[in-house]
């Protein structure tokens, strides 16, 4: 058994393509219209069979509270690894993305968090 898809809810789909790809680097794979919101997926250029991440439009009354309560209380929607927070931090930093907490060693592991302009947090995470 293997992670296929997962999501992260996001408040305007086209507005978090722009991100996950021009921002953090991830390339489309799927964009299927569905109804008014469409089947939305991103991967990793590094492996573009691998895990898709799904851009799930958060129109569900039960999304919207939820993402509230993860953000309000600093908790990352999804976790994504890099071979370098610090640097990552810093390209990410540059091209005006807003973090919620710099990079941090926590052990065997450095952790940055950010914003993803979707309404939600997204960590990114290297192990030392």
């Amino acid at each position: 058994m293997r992670i296929h898809l997962t999501s992260v809810f996001v408040d305007d789909q086209e507005k978090a393509l722009r991100f996950y790809t021009d921002v953090l680097g991830f390339v489309k794979k799927h964009d299927v219209p569905v109804g008014e919101d469409r089947w939305l997926t991103v991967v990793s250029p590094e492996d573009p069979d691998g895990t898709e991440l799904l851009l799930e439009p958060d129109g569900h009354p039960a999304a919207k509270p939820y993402k509230d309560a993860l953000v309000n209380d600093g908790i990352p929607a999804a976790a994504f690894a890099v071979d370098d927070v610090a640097a990552e931090f810093k390209r990410l930093r540059d091209l005006g993305v807003t973090f919620t907490q710099e990079p941090l060693e926590m052990g065997p592991v450095t952790t940055a968090v950010l914003d993803d302009t979707c309404g939600n947090l997204i960590q990114i995470a290297h192990t030392n």
